[in-house]
């Protein structure tokens, strides 16, 4: 027995080495084998393809859906030079190649440009030639683009990593889609990984499903792998209804109200001016009522056919320039407005609705939006501007309500709930806890703007009745601030009034006809011809509101007042709303440019 005791001893003493070597940090679990990640694997090569950069919404420059061009981008189309600051700007530029269908379209871009592989990886192009050569595999009818669009992952998600001991050594928090190709392409660096179930993904049609297992993520992504129209080709007009059917129309035209005209071409001619402060409504049983201030206007409509074959004729007593046979050309549909474009020969037809009345949100177009991708804070105000405090932080928020703030330092957990808003029709209540700076979020926000891009809230502070900012938007702080490019867009060409409503009274009628001029140094003149109204305006609190006064000159004394909360801007609409004081009455003004 004796002879035994040093090989015990050896033993017993390999076993404390062993385990003094780990860390307090370090944690003996066994992975589960099922739920293990494994590189090459079928599960993580469609992880990677879902996660991939999608190049498909910038073809109509690049014509490539292997690659995307970074934004700014300066490119002249049939011979007008535009820059392209977002994704908006394919539309301008489509819109441009529509102005004529018997003309030879171009688009012409101003290099050097840097493109973005679906590994997220940046090339610096300098040339037409150079860009070809990228594109060469990803072009045309058998274009090599893997990506899956038709479903996503809801970040962030966190991963365990573990060692050849099967410890854990590290989580990894992954915010997009970059940082889930990077991790799907460096598993083969780790002995194994495991992914935190649960997590959720969101399909194309918004909808979301909540993952428990790796076999339920696999199957759920090969079943969405082209289950959607992906629009990987190169026909800028394969959303021009290739697939629309009637019910389509009939969608549409029930969900959304407040129709106007947004184009109208007959014989050369641009018609769309004449019919400002017309409202059109198409219902369910064939019938149109149009209203124009006290006038109404009564007609029918009827669609026909499927596809890009859909005719719509359309027949209103006394406005014959509407009256026809028309090609459905469009449906086009985006958060918080939808357009309609009839086409029939070089005569067009476009009408258009913010699916919304008196500049209200919709409930769901802000859950939608909010629960879909990562969010960030571009603008904090709070007596002075504090959007830096919150510049590393990334926002997801979920469907149950929950939600997080992530930066290097880990990740918070909140809340959040619509209600009712105290100025505005929708509220968004949000609350992180009373770590700072996210303390400073806490409360109950008016909803002042939604689209799928970007979030925009105010607050009455209590006390002294000042207001704070809030602005969410999909990519991180640029060290702008707030509508910074208000006053460039107002001062850029001429505007209409394209509606004005005092709570339920619609009063467009009183301004048809009239031009504003909004003049760099403070003034604005509205004019039609023979009634010109002199004022002064001007852009506070970062673009979130304006001032305007035109004295006591009829018609636009109406406008006047130091607090017009911007609603929504873009280059071709301004939406100011005013609460009244006394009655709590909403002012809502649109106005449209020329």
């Amino acid at each position: 027995m004796k002879t035994l005791q040093p090989i015990l001893l050896l033993v017993i003493g390999v076993l404390l080495t062993m385990t003094s070597c780990r860390t307090e940090d370090d944690l003996a679990i066994d992975p589960p084998a099922e739920e293990t990640i494994e590189a090459n694997s079928t599960v993580s090569i469609l992880m990677q393809r879902t996660a991939s950069n999608d190049g498909s919404n910038d073809n109509i420059i690049d014509n490539a859906s292997c690659l995307s061009v970074q934004l700014p981008v300066t490119v002249t189309v049939n011979g007008i030079e535009l820059e392209i600051n977002d994704e908006d700007g394919y539309e301008d530029i489509e819109d441009i190649i529509d102005l004529f269908d018997d003309d030879v379209d171009s688009v012409v871009i101003s290099y050097p440009i840097t493109v973005i592989l679906v590994d997220f990886t940046t090339v610096l192009v300098n040339s037409d030639s150079e860009l070809a050569a990228l594109t060469v595999n990803c072009v045309g009818e058998n274009e090599n683009d893997d990506d899956i669009e038709c479903i996503d992952f809801q970040y962030p998600i966190t991963a365990s990593i573990f060692n050849e001991n099967n410890d854990l050594i590290n989580s990894i928090v992954i915010n997009n889609d970059n940082d889930m190709y990077d991790f799907v392409d460096d598993l083969d660096d780790f002995a194994a990984v495991t992914i935190n179930f649960p997590i959720t993904v969101i399909f194309s049609d918004g909808t979301t499903q909540i993952m428990n297992t790796i076999q339920e993520l696999e199957n759920a992504i090969e079943a969405a792998d082209d289950s959607c129209d992906e629009d990987d080709d190169n026909d800028f007009d394969d959303d021009d209804c290739d697939n629309c059917t009637t019910n389509d129309l009939d969608t549409v035209f029930a969900d959304c109200s407040e129709w106007t005209v947004d184009k109208l071409e007959r014989s050369d001619n641009d018609l769309e001016d004449n019919y400002v402060g017309y409202e059109f409504e198409f219902n369910n049983d064939g019938t149109i009522l149009v209203t124009q201030g006290s006038n109404t206007f009564n007609g029918t409509w009827v669609a026909s056919g499927t596809g890009s074959n859909i005719s719509v004729t359309i027949n209103v007593t006394g406005l014959t320039d509407f009256n026809d046979t028309w090609n459905l050309h469009e449906i086009e549909q985006e958060p918080g407005e939808v357009k309609v474009d009839l086409r029939l020969g070089d005569d067009r037809l476009r009408f258009e609705s913010d699916c919304q009345s008196n500049g209200n949100i919709d409930d769901t177009a802000l859950v939608n939006a909010l629960t879909s991708g990562d969010w960030y804070i571009t603008y904090f105000f709070d007596d002075t501007d504090e959007t830096a405090d919150f510049e590393d932080y990334v926002f997801n928020f979920a469907s149950d309500n929950t939600a997080t703030a992530t930066d290097m330092s880990g990740t918070t957990s909140g809340s959040w709930s619509t209600t009712s808003g105290d100025d505005t029709e929708l509220g968004l209540n949000l609350n992180f806890g009373t770590g700072i700076p996210l303390d400073e979020l806490a409360d109950d926000w008016d909803v002042l703007e939604v689209t799928n891009d970007i979030i925009r809230l105010k607050d009455i502070s209590g006390g002294d009745g000042s207001e704070d900012f809030l602005t969410f938007e999909r990519t991180p702080f640029d060290g702008g601030n707030g509508n910074d490019d208000l006053e460039a867009i107002l001062t850029d060409g001429l505007w209409i009034v394209a509606s004005y409503t005092e709570d339920a009274d619609d009063q467009t009628s009183d301004y048809a006809g009239y031009e504003l001029d909004f003049i760099m140094d403070g003034t604005v003149t509205a004019s039609n011809g023979s009634n010109t109204n002199n004022g002064t305006w001007s852009v506070i609190s970062a673009g979130n509101q304006m001032t305007l006064n035109f004295g006591t000159d009829l018609p636009f004394e109406e406008f006047n007042d130091d607090d017009w909360d911007v609603i929504s801007v873009s280059n071709n609409q301004v939406v100011i709303q005013d609460v009244s004081g006394g009655g709590g009455g909403t002012d809502t003004l649109t106005l449209q440019k020329l």
